[in-house]
């Protein structure tokens, strides 16, 4: 069983998603976003094979006056099949690369885990069938790596603990890699699916989205509802495929 952590920001106003915070979205809408994300993605874990664990953020990285365990948690506990089978523990580290080679480490160390996956709210599209994947791969690699646009990764999971400082540094998926290779480490990797952080994210994602559920096919239920409800949509827009909303359409 691999346990995979997600490292949760509070889904609050001005403090996630903000490249499309202001934008495309107000503050209000990325904070629904973000948290129909995180839920998306926990019940993806919660539904497969592994064990969901969810790292919160420290009080003093948050805003002040935000709870932020409690703010992870209330979504969670009303959306979750199993709400108490899921383990809460707070980050430990400055940086998002140190947050997760510590939790990693400690998992694979302390607490004899067979393997560890990191990833994060953004990776809404990560699906049962891809957490069960990994885990399949697991088995056989070292490291399995799910790569994401512009050289990120949506999943990061290790049966070995490799040199974690700096290990996120652009591109991921290519750093992470050679840190592994560096360690002698084995490699493997899931199919590539967009991870939504940024305005040319949804430019890869709100179609997949789209037409994912017009066929029927598996969706995130809470992320295409959001997108559904806001009238995202990628049009032509001479020439340069450009989001946009619905009322907003050229």
């Amino acid at each position: 069983m691999t346990t995979v952590t997600v490292f949760a920001d509070p889904p609050v106003e001005g403090f996630v998603l903000q490249d499309l915070a202001g934008g495309l979205l107000t503050e209000s809408e990325a904070a629904a976003l973000y948290e129909a994300m995180l839920v998306d993605v926990c019940r993806a874990v919660e539904s497969s094979g592994g064990e969901l664990l969810v790292n919160y953020r420290p009080p003093e990285q948050v805003p002040d006056g935000v709870d932020p365990e409690t703010a992870v948690r209330e979504p969670l506990d009303e959306a979750l099949d199993s709400p108490g089978d899921a383990r809460y523990e707070v980050q430990v580290g400055s940086t998002f690369a140190g947050r997760v080679g510590n939790t990693v480490t400690h998992l694979l160390e302390r607490e004899d885990v067979a393997t560890v996956a990191a990833v994060e709210p953004t990776a809404a599209l990560l699906s049962r069938q891809l957490v069960d994947s990994a885990a399949m791969k697991l088995r056989t690699s070292d490291v399995v790596l799910g790569p994401a646009g512009d050289g990120r990764v949506y999943y990061a999971g290790f049966g070995e603990p490799i040199d974690f400082e700096n290990a996120y540094a652009t591109p991921p998926v290519e750093t992470i890699g050679e840190r592994a290779a560096d360690a002698g480490l084995g490699v493997d990797f899931l199919p590539s699916t967009p991870v939504v952080e940024t305005r040319a994210d949804l430019r890869s994602a709100v179609p997949l989205l789209r037409a994912r559920n017009r066929a029927e096919r598996a969706v995130p239920p809470r992320t295409t509802a959001f997108v559904d409800e806001v009238g995202l949509r990628v049009v032509d827009d001479d020439g340069t495929p450009t989001v946009v909303r619905e009322t907003d359409k050229p």
